[in-house]
C-alpha cells in the first residue's frame, strides 16, 4: 500500500500500474537492457518507476536531484538513457536534456499539471497501455546504474545486480532492521540505493509506504503522527534538523519504534539525544556505498545506548552483515593487525559489477580474489567493529600528524550549543594544513571560538582540536544528505595543490 498526499493505492492497484506503466514502455519501443532514468522528487510514481522498469526488462538510472543540468546530462550521455521520466519540478532541467543529450527519445511528465510540450503525459501512458507480464530479469542482470554523489570526484555509474540489492535487503530483514507490516517513512532522497534498499526490504515485508517528497522536519514530525509510522531511514543531518528542531516536543512521535540511519557518520550526541526524544526507539546504523548495493555493517539497538557509548560502541559503524567479508587493509593491500589504521575492503553477493563503461576506474577498486577498496579509512577491534576514521581523501595532515576529522567532529559536536558541524583540513604554512571546523549552533546559542575550541582541548589532543572555528547557518549538503567537503575546502584551496584528497 502507497500513501502520497492524498493518494492513496492498495496493493492490487499499484501492481497493475507497474505492469501497465512496463507494457507503456515496451510500446514506445524501449528494449531489453536499455536505461530508463527518472529526475523527480520523492512519490508513489517514483516507486512504480522503479518497479516497471525493470518489469519491463529494462534498466534503471535515478537521477540527482541536487546536480546540475551539466551533472544530470553528463550521467544520461555516458549512460546512453533511451528515456527520462521528469515531475513539476524539474520540467525546464528535462526539456534542456532532451536538447542536449542525443540518446533521449522520449521524456515522460509525471507531474500534476499540465503536459509541457513535447513530452508525454505519465497519466495518459498508463490508462491506453497494455499490462505485460513480469520479465523476470535473472539475479546477476544488471538492475540499474546508480551514479555516485560526487563528493570526492567526477561522478561514475555504478553497475548493480539484481542478487546485489536482494542481498542488501536480505541483510536488512534478518537484522529486524524492516519488520513485517510496518509503516515506512520514505522522505529520504529515492534515487540513494539506502532508500531503495530499505523500500525494497519493506516490499518483501508487506508494508505500508508513507511517501514524503523531501525533508521538512515539521512535515516529516506530522507524517509519524499521522500515519502512525513505525519505520524510517534518515541520513545524520536529517536526525539533528529533526531532534534539535524546537517544536519536536509538541508532536506525537511515539509510533516512531525504529530508525535506520546512514550515509555519513553521525556524532554521538545527536544518538543520545534522538535516545532522550524518542525514548525505547531502535536505532540502526547501516554503513555501505553505493558500490556495495549499499550495505555493508549493521550497528544495531543494543548497541545504541548511555551504556554503549561509554563503552565507545557508538563510535563504531558495526559488524560486517551477512555474507559480506571486511578486512582492513594497508597500500599493497595486506591486511593490518586489529586496531591499526587502514582501508577497508570488502566483498560479497552485493558487490557492484563495476563502474559502467570504466573499465580502468574499476580495476582501480575491484582488486585480485574479488575485493573491492571502499575510499574509507577505518580501524576493527578484536570483536570484529568496525570504527570509520575518515574518507581516504578527508585525511588532515597537520605537523606530519594523522588528523581524522570524524574524531574531531565528534568532540565539537559533543558541546551542547552545536547543532552541526563539519571538520576540513585548510592551507598552512607552517603546519602544511590546520584543522578548520565549520559550526551551525542550535537556535537561540552563541558559543564563541574560544569556547569551542577549550572545549575540544578536553577531549582530544592538541594538535587535532580546530585551530579556527567558523560559524555558518547551514552546510552544503548533497542530494544523500551528506556534507560535501570539496564544497567547504574549495575557496581555501583555490590555487593550491592540496596533498591529501
Amino acid at each position: 500500500m502507497t500513501i502520497c498526499g492524498e493518494r492513496t493505492q492498495s496493493v492490487r492497484q499499484f501492481v497493475d500500474r507497474v505492469a501497465r506503466l512496463a507494457g507503456a514502455l515496451r510500446q514506445l519501443g524501449i528494449e531489453s537492457n536499455e536505461r530508463v532514468a527518472i529526475l523527480a522528487h520523492n512519490s508513489d510514481r517514483y516507486i512504480e518507476y522503479l518497479f516497471a522498469v525493470p518489469w519491463a526488462d529494462a534498466m534503471l538510472n535515478p537521477c540527482n536531484t541536487r546536480w546540475s543540468m551539466r551533472e544530470n546530462a553528463y550521467a544520461l550521455d555516458d549512460s546512453q538513457t533511451a528515456a527520462l521520466f521528469v515531475d513539476d519540478a524539474f520540467v525546464a532541467m528535462g526539456m534542456e536534456l532532451s536538447r542536449e543529450v542525443k540518446s533521449l527519445r522520449h521524456v515522460v511528465y509525471t507531474g500534476e499539471g499540465e503536459t509541457p510540450p513535447g513530452m508525454m503525459n505519465y497519466e495518459a501512458l498508463i490508462a491506453n497501455a497494455t499490462p505485460i507480464d513480469d520479465a523476470r530479469r535473472g539475479s546477476a542482470a544488471v538492475l540499474g546504474i546508480f551514479y555516485t554523489g560526487g563528493t570526492t570526484g567526477f561522478p561514475k555509474g555504478v553497475a548493480l545486480s539484481h542478487e546485489a540489492f536482494w542481498s542488501s535487503q536480505m541483510t536488512l530483514v534478518v537484522a529486524g532492521a524492516v519488520p513485517v507490516g510496518t509503516t515506512l517513512l520514505r522522505v529520504a532522497p529515492m534515487f540513494h540505493v539506502a532508500d531503495m534498499a530499505v523500500g525494497y526490504a519493506a516490499v518483501l515485508q508487506n508494508a505500508t509506504h508513507v511517501v514524503l517528497s523531501a525533508f521538512q522536519p515539521q512535515q516529516v514530525m506530522t507524517a509519524i503522527a499521522r500515519h502512525r509510522v513505525d519505520t524510517t531511514l534518515l541520513v545524520p543531518t536529517m536526525i539533528q534538523m529533526l531532534v534539535y528542531h524546537p517544536a519536536a516536543r509538541t508532536y506525537d512521535l511515539s509510533s516512531l519504534k525504529t530508525l535506520i540511519y546512514g550515509a555519513s557518520p553521525i556524532q554521538e550526541q545527536v544518538v543520545l539525544d534522538t535516545l532522550a526524544l524518542l525514548p525505547g526507539v531502535r536505532m540502526f546504523q547501516a554503513y555501505g556505498q553505493t558500490e556495495m548495493a549499499p550495505v555493508v555493517c549493521l550497528l544495531g539497538p543494543e548497541h545504541h545506548s548511555v551504556e554503549a557509548a561509554a563503552l565507545g560502541l557508538l563510535r563504531s559503524c558495526g559488524r560486517p552483515t551477512l555474507a559480506v567479508e571486511v578486512r582492513i587493509v594497508d597500500g599493497e593491500g595486506r591486511e593490518v593487525p586489529r586496531g591499526c589504521v587502514g582501508e577497508i575492503a570488502v566483498r560479497g553477493p552485493n558487490m557492484m559489477h563495476g563502474y559502467w563503461e570504466k573499465p580502468e576506474e574499476t580495476a582501480a577498486v575491484l582488486r585480485g580474489d574479488g575485493w573491492l577498496l571502499t575510499g574509507d579509512g577505518a580501524t576493527m577491534d578484536d570483536n570484529g567493529f568496525l570504527y570509520i576514521v575518515d574518507r581516504v581523501k578527508d585525511m588532515i595532515v597537520t605537523g606530519g600528524e594523522n588528523v581524522f576529522s570524524a574524531e574531531v567532529e565528534n568532540a565539537v559536536a559533543s558541546h551542547p550549543d552545536v547543532a552541526m558541524c563539519a571538520v576540513i583540513g585548510i592551507p598552512s604554512e607552517q603546519w602544511g594544513e590546520e584543522v578548520h571546523a565549520v559550526v551551525v549552533v542550535k537556535p537561540g546559542c552563541q558559543p564563541t571560538e574560544a569556547m569551542l575550541i577549550a572545549h575540544c582541548k578536553q577531549r582530544i589532543a592538541g594538535y587535532k582540536c580546530p585551530k579556527r572555528i567558523e560559524f555558518r547557518d547551514t552546510l552544503p549538503l548533497s542530494g544523500a544528505g551528506k556534507v560535501i567537503k570539496t564544497e567547504l575546502r574549495k575557496p581555501f584551496w583555490m590555487g593550491k595543490v592540496r596533498r591529501v584528497g
